[in-house]
C-alpha cells in the first residue's frame, strides 16, 4: 500500500463515522494538496498524505490532550510505516505552535516534533486555510472569519487564530506566488 492510500484509509477509519464533517474537510484539504503538485515535485504525495491526516487528532479514538495536532502526531508516530515527515507536518500544521502556546503545550510540541521544511509547512497551511469545514474551496480571510465565528473570539482557538492571521495570509501569498511562477515557467515562449 502506498503512502497516500495508507493515509486515506487511516484517516477515513478515524474520522468518517464519528466526525463526518471533519472527514469532508480533510478530503477537501487533500484535494487542495493535489492541486499544488506543480510546485511540490517529489513531495506531492507526502503533502497529500499529511493533508488527509492533518485533523485525525480530533478523533475521539485518539484524542488525549484535546490539542489535535499533538494528539494526531503522537498517534501517527506509533503507527507502523508512518513517514516521519508526515508526522512532523501533522504536528505543526496551521501555526500549531501558536495554538500550543495558548494551551500551555508549546514545550511538548516543540520538544517532540521537529519542524518540517518551511515551503511544505506553508503548503499545508494554505490547503487547510483555503478549505471550508465541509471541504469546499474558500479564501483565507473567509476561513479565518468562519473559525472565529464558530469558536468565538475569546476562546483558545479564537485567540490563537487571530494571532496566526498574519502568518496564514503570508503563507497563502507565498504559495500563490510559487503557483504563478510555476505556471509562468510552463508557458511556451
Amino acid at each position: 500500500m502506498g503512502l497516500t492510500e495508507w493515509a486515506y484509509s487511516l484517516s477515513e477509519s478515524l474520522l468518517s463515522e464519528p466526525l463526518p464533517r471533519r472527514w469532508a474537510h480533510s478530503l477537501g484539504v487533500a484535494k487542495r494538496a493535489r492541486s499544488l503538485a506543480p510546485i511540490l515535485g517529489d513531495d506531492a504525495e507526502l503533502l497529500e498524505a499529511a493533508a488527509v491526516l492533518h485533523d485525525i487528532g480530533y478523533s475521539p479514538e485518539i484524542a488525549l490532550t484535546g490539542f489535535h495536532p499533538l494528539d494526531g502526531a503522537r498517534f501517527l508516530r506509533g503507527q507502523e510505516g508512518a513517514d516521519e515527515r508526515v508526522v512532523r507536518l501533522v504536528a505543526h500544521h496551521s501555526c500549531a505552535l501558536l495554538e500550543a502556546e495558548e494551551r500551555g503545550l508549546r514545550y511538548e510540541l516543540e520538544s517532540e516534533f521537529e519542524l518540517e521544511r518551511p515551503d511544505l509547512v506553508d503548503a499545508l497551511l494554505f490547503c487547510d486555510m483555503t478549505t471550508t469545514p465541509d471541504g469546499a474551496h474558500t479564501a483565507p480571510a473567509d476561513r479565518l472569519n468562519e473559525i472565529v465565528q464558530r469558536y468565538g473570539p475569546d476562546t483558545i482557538v479564537g485567540r490563537f487564530i487571530q494571532r496566526a492571521a498574519p502568518e496564514i495570509h503570508g503563507a497563502a501569498r507565498r504559495v500563490e506566488e510559487r503557483l504563478v511562477q510555476a505556471q509562468t515557467a510552463d508557458q511556451p515562449m
